[in-house]
């Protein structure tokens, strides 16, 4: 289980919001706007190892704000070259153009998915365009009548596609890793989808979780149910972005947790 940190950016800014809360053309409800940018960011997890985080353009693609926003990711990208993914308005046809930016792989969510359906096509020349290993599909979901949905277009629409072992499996075969984000509870830091963490740990295969990270019993939670097989992230709850959760001792936590793991294998 690894620490994998994040970048968030939306406004042109570094910040973090309530997830649900985005809407195209009204904003979103902010819980902290950074006076940092994304290359501040960026150099402070190469300083501390932590390869592996995430970069999301939160703005919707050729508008101004996004055009800001890349600006952002370009400077987190310099900082750290190869050492963050990156994900927003990827497709097919550009997705060569952030990792020749310096990301190690990029993070696809609504290309995949039109009209609440999987494209089939547009997954495959997304593999064939930069290849499964540096593929991260992002998978994040909402809860609707008592399942778990796959949304897209910044978390705003649903899909008809459950997050299931079912999913899981057919995903799993083209990408490298998932990454899911908990929507309801992202950027509320008030603890996490148990389910949500509980199905990708019992499914196995790389994957991080973000949403609703508060506290170090959180954290154990997480790893609880994901057998330790899940990676994290936290925004709202480290210090570094307005929150009680200092992100030095986050890092020392993980790194400690890996020592005792190591110690019983």
């Amino acid at each position: 289980m690894r620490f994998r940190p994040c970048i968030d950016i939306h406004g042109g800014c570094v910040k973090q919001i309530v997830g649900g809360s985005l809407v195209d053309g009204k904003g979103a409800k902010e819980n902290f706007v950074s006076e940092q940018n994304g290359g501040f960011y960026g150099k402070l997890y190469k300083d501390r190892g932590l390869s592996g985080g995430h970069i999301i353009l939160l703005d919707k693609a050729g508008t101004d704000a996004y055009s800001a926003d890349m600006e952002q990711a370009r400077s987190a990208l310099e900082a750290f070259p190869l050492g963050l993914q990156i994900g927003g308005g990827i497709t097919a046809e550009n997705a060569k153009e952030f990792l020749d930016m310096g990301a190690s792989h990029v993070i696809v969510t609504s290309y995949v998915f039109k009209d609440g359906k999987v494209n089939e096509n547009n997954l495959r020349r997304l593999v064939k365009a930069v290849g499964k290993n540096r593929l991260v599909l992002d998978l994040s979901c909402r809860k609707k009548d008592g399942s778990y949905y796959i949304v897209t277009d910044r978390w705003q629409k649903f899909t008809d596609v459950k997050l299931d072992e079912q999913s899981l499996e057919k995903f799993s075969a083209c990408c490298s890793e998932l990454l899911v984000h908990a929507v309801d509870v992202e950027g509320k830091a008030k603890g996490i989808e148990e389910d949500v963490a509980y199905l990708l740990g019992e499914f196995g295969f790389p994957a991080t979780y973000a949403g609703g990270i508060s506290s170090f019993e959180d954290i154990e939670t997480l790893c609880t149910l994901g057998k330790g097989r899940i990676d994290f992230t936290i925004g709202s709850a480290l210090d570094i972005f307005g929150g009680n959760m200092p992100f030095e001792e986050v890092v020392r936590f993980t790194e400690n947790h890996d020592d005792r793991n190591t110690d019983r294998t």
